[in-house]
């Protein structure tokens, strides 16, 4: 988390070339650095304004907005006035066992506050004190502020996608991942809202698998690449026998499930696969074709394993289950369960049963 939040009386604020010391409640803000553009490309330690306020990038970014992403650390009001810290605190008592995010604020059972710096399962703030630090309520606190629900109601805010995923891909965009949404509309949005929560945790925790976090855009043993061409299909493989592997969130690879989910989705990969690792949105529908519409070793779809009851590890077994269940490797399956665990904790509802195959 950055410390930049905690600064208690005296902000230095760069403006231009000249250095403007200014007092954390004095009555004229800082200037308004150059307005942020969605198509513009940031990176670390670079500012934009927007709504009246200078943003600060904490790394990589394109068409994420100031305030609504965590890529963005607020730097104060720009251009107008400053309204002066609060000198009161509301924060809730600490609770054992519940998760907490990087920066969220707690009282203990001391009276005292304290922040995490460190996402963490609830441990105690006397203890563990590389996860949390004290934390005077009252001065100068961090701003905090509230995520929007994505467009189209999708459970996941653009700040926890963020949190799930801190070293990501920049290709694997939230904003590619709400517009493949339109394809499957039963994802994320069938049962009650701890049902709705837990598909979105457990078809991320998948993904996170599959790609190492949302770093690899395709496959990376190119070995493997020959082989995903079955030429005794009557389509055959148009693109070129090498063509066809693992790409996307979920990795599709073979020709008859480019085939397949191509023309479930309207879309030409057959013959043109690469649009996979070209179109954040296209690769992000790949996923949910899969997710939403096939079983592979499985019995069922990852969709209603979760929908139904059958829990996370149902969807392991549909996505690889003749290679990791039954006992095949406990490793691999543990990962999984590991990212389901960590992101419904994001996302605030339990895990569930059945979390292994």
């Amino acid at each position: 988390m950055s410390r930049i939040r905690l600064v208690a009386a005296i902000a230095a604020v760069v403006v231009g070339a000249a250095l403007t010391v200014v007092a954390a409640n004095s009555a004229s803000a800082a200037a308004c650095a150059s307005a942020w553009s969605s198509s513009a490309v940031y990176t670390g330690g670079m500012t934009a304004s927007y709504n009246n306020k200078n943003w600060r990038a904490q790394w990589w970014t394109q068409n994420e907005t100031p305030g609504t992403a965590a890529v963005w650390a607020d730097q104060g009001s720009c251009g107008g006035t400053t309204t002066p810290p609060p000198t009161t605190c509301n924060h809730p008592n600490w609770v054992q066992g519940q998760f907490y995010a990087a920066g969220s604020i707690v009282k203990y059972t001391n009276g005292l506050y304290y922040i995490a710096e460190h996402d963490n399962p609830g441990y105690d703030p006397t203890v563990s004190t590389w996860y949390w630090e004290p934390y005077t309520c009252g001065t100068n606190p961090p701003t905090t502020t509230t995520t929007p629900p994505a467009t189209g109601g999708f459970v996941v805010s653009e700040a926890q996608f963020q949190q799930m995923f801190p070293n990501r891909n920049p290709f694997y965009t939230y904003a590619g991942l709400t517009a493949a949404l339109s394809a499957y509309p039963g994802f994320a949005k069938t049962g009650s809202d701890t049902v709705r929560r837990q598909e979105a945790a457990a078809f991320l925790a998948n993904a996170n698998h599959e790609t190492g976090g949302l770093v690899h855009v395709v496959e990376q043993n190119q070995a493997n690449y020959p082989h995903y061409c079955d030429a005794g299909q009557p389509y055959g493989c148009p693109a070129g026998q090498a063509a066809y592997y693992g790409r996307g969130p979920i990795q599709l690879s073979w020709n008859f499930n480019y085939k397949a989910a191509g023309d479930a989705l309207g879309l030409p990969l057959l013959t043109n696969p690469w649009l996979v690792q070209n179109d954040a949105s296209v690769a992000w529908k790949t996923a949910l074709w899969y997710w939403n519409t096939q079983s592979g070793p499985g019995t069922m779809t990852p969709h209603n394993a979760m929908v139904n009851g059958y829990g996370f590890g149902e969807t392991i077994r549909s996505i690889n289950g003749s290679l990791e269940c039954g006992g095949r490797n406990p490793a691999q399956v543990q990962s999984r369960v590991d990212a389901y665990q960590r992101f419904v904790g994001i996302l605030g509802v339990p895990a569930g049963n059945n979390l292994y195959c």
